[in-house]
């Protein structure tokens, strides 16, 4: 007769992905881990019995809907990436650069969603990086100070959970979750362990008592969020706070959102008295120049469903290495490389052996393939010293065999484009609606778009795919 032998499992796992090991490893050979690898021997317990419920399982038509209704939170712009505002028990991650202005953030929302007056809603402030009189300070300065805004300096999980169950409150904001540690896990305040704790702790509280929570996290030298990768999938909203530390500029992009749109952004302003939200900010990605320069090219990127107008700046210069430098900033440099290779190849722009650096204006990002069109006018007009005419915009993607393709809300870009005074435009063909105020001039290809972008500029023909 058979017998039935007990399996055991891999004498090592890792806590992040479930890879296993014969012996004990400081990284994950799976997901790159560090410090997730753990003793795990001993037999696989595959079955749970069956336990009470928390609540009676109901038809969904019979679910109330007003517990997931969000509350604005007083600031316009964080409410547009939000989808509306704050959820009750929803738990919002909040990652950034140091210095970049999260903090401040974080508390003119906390002073805005107290409000004031009886009745008002109660917001409970932790921090574990500064003192309570650091916090007030700045409370001070940019105008945050509410009765119904309570503030505590904690480092301790369980301490944390007591201010919860002191002050009830409707809004929790905890600065920051790496800076939290509890008890009964081993290792310092931010390891893979103590976050995933104090993450599980707090999230267990913010959907019990339908409280807020806002988590502030710290990010990576490569602009990663720091601690495992499972605590974004806990989260129901992951915000990247972004922005030059020299510039006054600053960003929140939605990168995760259950209860709206997930390529949000929110503009906004930081200055010595506070944070403000910018509902207009296409102006702070132009330069001020008056006069034509050859290099520039305005564009009109779509963030979520904002159209914002930004100009992409390039420098092509000679070189004197073996390697000639490519750098960019607030660009893809993988596909300015694709973009400069296509000039070489299919119009005869002169990059190969040069030096070439393309940015963008007030510091923002541009990602999407939309872009391109731009950035090859920029960099065939500093090549060629040649201005692109004032009052024109360039809208299209550009594929590896020189052709221009179209993109997506051109309708939108145009009329964004034309709001702002630009009167011509070079698009893709077939541009659909044109909006009124603004020419178009349909590129089909690259060289099209350089000599209709340069009069009398020598541009090898699209046909010729081997010159």
């Amino acid at each position: 007769m058979a017998r039935s032998v007990a399996r055991e499992r891999p004498a090592f796992r890792c806590t992040e992905c479930g890879w296993t090991a014969g012996k004990w490893v400081g990284r994950c050979g799976e997901c790159q881990a560090w410090g997730a690898v753990v003793d795990a021997s001993g037999p696989v317990v595959r079955t749970t019995a069956a336990g009470p419920v928390s609540s009676p399982a109901r038809p969904i038509h019979e679910v109330d809907v007003q517990a997931a209704r969000a509350r604005p939170t007083g600031v316009d712009e964080l409410d547009r990436v939000l989808g509306g505002g704050l959820v009750p028990g929803s738990v919002v991650l909040l990652a950034g650069e140091p210095g970049v202005g999260k903090s401040t953030l974080l508390l003119d929302v906390a002073a805005r969603y107290a409000g004031g007056g009886p009745g008002a809603m109660r917001a409970l402030y932790v921090t574990g990086e500064e003192s309570a009189a650091q916090v007030r300070l700045r409370g001070d300065r940019i105008g945050a100070l509410r009765d119904s805004l309570y503030l505590a300096a904690e480092t301790d999980l369980a301490a944390v959970l007591g201010h919860v169950d002191q002050v009830r409150p409707d809004l929790l904001v905890v600065d920051s979750v790496q800076t939290i540690a509890s008890a009964e896990v081993d290792g310092s305040p931010g390891n893979v362990s103590q976050v995933r704790e104090v993450a599980a702790a707090l999230i267990r509280v913010a959907k019990e008592r339908a409280i807020a929570t806002v988590l502030v996290g710290h990010v990576t030298k490569d602009g990663s969020i720091a601690g495992p990768r499972l605590l974004e999938h806990l989260v129901d909203v992951v915000l990247a706070f972004e922005g030059d530390r020299h510039s006054r500029l600053r960003m929140v992009r939605g990168i995760k959102n259950r209860y709206g749109p997930s390529d949000e952004v929110g503009c906004f302003d930081l200055a010595d008295d506070g944070i403000t939200g910018l509902a207009d900010p296409s102006g702070l990605f132009l330069s001020q120049q008056t006069d034509a320069v050859p290099g520039t090219c305005v564009t009109v990127t779509v963030e979520g469903k904002r159209p914002l107008v930004a100009e992409v700046q390039a420098l092509v210069a000679a070189s004197s290495l073996a390697s000639p430098r490519r750098t960019t900033s607030g660009l893809d440099s993988g596909r300015v490389a694709m973009v400069l290779a296509v000039l070489q190849r299919r119009a005869g722009v002169a990059v190969a052996t040069a030096d070439v650096y393309a940015a963008t204006v007030g510091g923002v990002r541009l990602t999407e393939p939309a872009t391109d069109l731009a950035v090859a006018l920029a960099v065939a007009g500093s090549a060629q010293d040649d201005p692109l005419a004032t009052g024109v915009v360039a809208i299209g993607e550009v594929g590896l065999a020189g052709e221009i393709r179209r993109v997506t809300a051109l309708s939108r870009r145009l009329a964004e484009a034309a709001r702002l005074g630009f009167t011509h435009a070079l698009v893709p063909p077939d541009p659909g609606r044109v909006p009124p105020g603004i020419q178009v001039v349909e590129v089909a290809d690259l060289g099209q778009a350089l000599r209709a972008a340069f009069p009398g500029a020598e541009v090898i023909p699209f046909a010729n795919r081997r010159g």
